[in-house]
């Protein structure tokens, strides 16, 4: 069996490395394509790969059609929206996630780019603590549960909302629930993003929404950029100079957003997973997952039907 890891963003060395003695183990061979420019070189790489491994690269009918043994592919990572899931299963190809394995990580950015937010982007100005203030989390998955934990030794009063999530799960988390997504806006100070990329959700986070947020409010998106109103959240910047945003994800827009100087941040590439730790977690489990198909046919973490 031949496992693809194809990254255009590579794993770190030491989580390649992790990832080889899962696959050697099993009697799989490893191939990689790492720092690849153009789609012609993953296409040329997937005509004999069994499995692949992928980050943020896009899996597309064009790649299945080219992947003609292709069994299994693993985003190493929550979010799957870089995969046409349609067309994997029209191909008979399980498409898998590694759910948590970045949660940790992403979760402490959250908290890294607030804390430059709210101390003026260390200007040397007088800024302010994040004690206090009223969080809302948007979405209560594993990302969203580590968000509240660090919120709670900052001292912060948490809420969090979640159309899939019982207000009771919330509760139990030691979370208050928002009875919806507009009184989360209307009530927390900041609120930060854990929604995936969905037809509903979109450009949801828009003008009239964001608006709600008291005066000071901080937005915070290590989600998706899609599902922010570009448009709109440029206009209300415009229109509101109390309001910051910060971003993990660098939007379309960002020589317009850069006009905002101070009350916009945002990193030069999606830096939520980038830590020795998490490209090791979301690396092995991907590994593992596909021995576990391949072998035994386990499919826990299967997305697509």
């Amino acid at each position: 069996m031949k496992v693809l890891l194809a990254t255009e963003k590579p794993f770190s060395a030491s989580a390649v490395a992790s990832i080889k003695e899962v696959t050697d183990k099993a009697g799989y061979e490893l191939a990689k394509l790492e720092k690849y420019t153009e789609k012609a070189q993953l296409l040329e790489a997937v005509a004999d790969a069994d499995a692949i491994i992928i980050r943020s690269d896009k899996v597309d009918a064009e790649v299945l059609d080219a992947a003609k043994r292709l069994k299994i592919v693993v985003r190493a990572g929550a979010g799957y929206d870089n995969v046409d899931l349609e067309a994997a299963t029209a191909h008979g190809v399980c498409v898998m996630n590694t759910p948590g394995q970045n949660s940790n990580a992403v979760a402490e950015l959250v908290f890294g780019m607030l804390v430059y937010g709210v101390r003026g982007m260390f200007n040397g100005a007088t800024g302010s603590e994040l004690m206090g203030k009223r969080l809302g989390i948007l979405a209560f998955g594993n990302v969203g549960r580590n968000v509240a934990r660090i919120a709670k030794g900052f001292g912060m009063e948490v809420s969090a909302y979640d159309a899939y999530c019982p207000a009771e799960a919330i509760e139990a988390a030691g979370v208050k629930a928002a009875a919806n997504q507009a009184e989360l806006f209307a009530t927390c100070d900041i609120v930060s993003l854990h929604i995936p990329a969905t037809a509903e959700t979109r450009q949801s986070i828009n003008y009239d929404l964001v608006n709600t947020m008291p005066k000071g409010a901080i937005l915070v998106n290590t989600a998706r950029k899609e599902v922010i109103d570009e448009a709109g959240l440029l206009r209300l910047m415009a229109d509101r100079t109390d309001l910051k945003y910060l971003t993990d994800i660098k939007p379309d827009a960002d020589a317009d957003f850069r006009q905002f100087e101070g009350r916009y941040f945002a990193t030069p590439k999606k830096m939520g997973a980038q830590t020795a730790e998490a490209n090791a977690n979301a690396g092995i489990a991907a590994a593992n997952q596909i021995v576990g198909f391949l072998r035994d046919g386990i499919n826990k973490f299967q997305v697509n039907k």
